[in-house]
């Protein structure tokens, strides 16, 4: 890991800017996190284009470093300056034609546009997750928070070092994801906007059903993609504050 920037925001929290192989990414830390008492980690999930998403993704990191919580993101493959996937381009151009002219958008379609960024982000999530550990300002347990809501899952299945997670619902999910989703144990809490806008809400509510873990919450709110309402982020932070000790 290769720190490439470095700054103090005005509440203390650290931000640093980092690379990793090919893999951009960001860290901040609270000010209280230390070598001595190092803070707990949440990683955060976006749907890709890190510039585009700065401003959700640093309030989400100040308002978790006043919980005492270090976070970290990185860019998705395919997003940003990273290089492109053609068959996902492919994938989302049809998904796009297909909700413009009113038809279902498929499963090859959903498989051709999600799977590739399930396959390739969740071995970069758990790279990166070896080298925030081995930083000596951070130690875990580890939560997981944002979407794409497939990656989440993926992650909750292989990485063991994930103690709990708050997924976002607004994403297409592969019917295979939803086989895996039955083998999540973890303590879940999930977010879903009733009125996401190109999104199927009933995907979103049978991989819910789906889990397999014995304490799930469903946390479900009127609106849009972008509509989230405040309280929503700070009954997910109560669930960390539960589960990340």
């Amino acid at each position: 890991m290769h720190f490439t920037s470095e700054r103090h925001l005005e509440d203390g929290v650290l931000e640093r800017d980092f690379t990793l192989g090919e893999i951009p990414g960001t860290l901040w830390t609270p000010a209280s996190a230390s070598a001595s008492t190092p803070a707990p980690l949440i990683l955060l999930g976006h749907p890709g284009g890190l510039p585009k998403m700065y401003a959700r993704l640093v309030g989400r990191a100040r308002h978790s470093a006043s919980q005492g919580y270090a976070s970290a993101t990185i860019e998705l493959p395919g997003s940003g300056d990273r290089p492109r996937l053609p068959a996902a381009e492919q994938a989302r151009t049809d998904m796009r034609r297909a909700l413009q002219a009113g038809e279902p958008v498929t499963d090859d379609i959903v498989d051709r546009l999600v799977l590739p960024l399930v396959e390739q982000s969740v071995p970069e999530w758990r790279t990166t997750l070896d080298a925030l550990l081995a930083l000596p300002e951070i130690d875990g347990p580890v939560g997981y928070s944002g979407g794409v809501i497939a990656i989440g899952t993926r992650l909750a299945v292989v990485e063991p070092r994930i103690s709990a997670a708050v997924l976002f619902a607004g994403s297409f999910v592969p019917r295979v994801i939803l086989e895996e989703a039955r083998q999540v144990t973890i303590p879940l809490h999930v977010l879903l906007q009733w009125d996401d806008e190109g999104n199927d809400r009933q995907a979103a509510l049978d991989l819910f059903d789906a889990f397999g873990s014995k304490e799930k919450t469903l946390h479900a709110n009127m609106g849009g993609h972008t509509g989230v309402p405040g309280f929503a982020g700070d009954a997910a932070a109560e669930f960390f504050a539960r589960h990340l000790k």
